[in-house]
């Protein structure tokens, strides 16, 4: 388990890179073509990585119903929010505000797919990540309201 726990970790490390490398492209080229070349380098890589692998067999692509490759809609969608909102709202905020969305639809699904309420632990967490979203709101604005207070001065 605890590999699996690392990896997940290192792959939230790569998740934050990712979205300041895009942003800072989406700063230069716009969202949705930052996104575009997030999607062909990510292709151009994976096509390299099955190349080596040597695992070009498909056939298996059509026993998933239609609606499981919306989750690339969703991703290229989730890239050109996540370029366009970082710049604009600081790697902190803009990666509290993922993880709290990402928290509170993982509960609802859940509780869709298990047809079971969640815990008071799980709801206690989604609370503290939300409220940790809004205190470093609040902070960030006193402390921008003190340097301005001292500019002023």
């Amino acid at each position: 388990m605890l590999p699996y726990i690392l990896l997940a970790f290192l792959n939230g490390a790569i998740i934050g890179t990712s979205r300041a490398v895009n942003g800072k492209l989406s700063t230069k080229v716009g969202p949705f073509k930052a996104s575009l070349w997030n999607h062909v380098v990510g292709f151009l890589f994976l096509t390299l990585v099955l190349l080596v692998m040597n695992d070009w067999k498909f056939d298996e692509a059509g026993s998933a119903p239609f609606t499981a490759y919306l989750g690339g809609f969703f991703g290229a969608l989730f890239v050109a929010v996540n370029s366009y909102v970082f710049p604009r709202l600081g790697a902190m905020t803009a990666a509290l505000m993922v993880i709290s969305g990402q928290m509170i639809t993982a509960v609802l699904i859940d509780y869709q797919s298990r047809d079971e309420a969640p815990g008071a632990l799980r709801c206690l967490g989604v609370v503290i990540v939300i409220a940790g979203v809004y205190l470093s709101r609040v902070v960030s604005a006193s402390q921008q309201a003190s340097q301005q207070e001292r500019q002023d001065t």
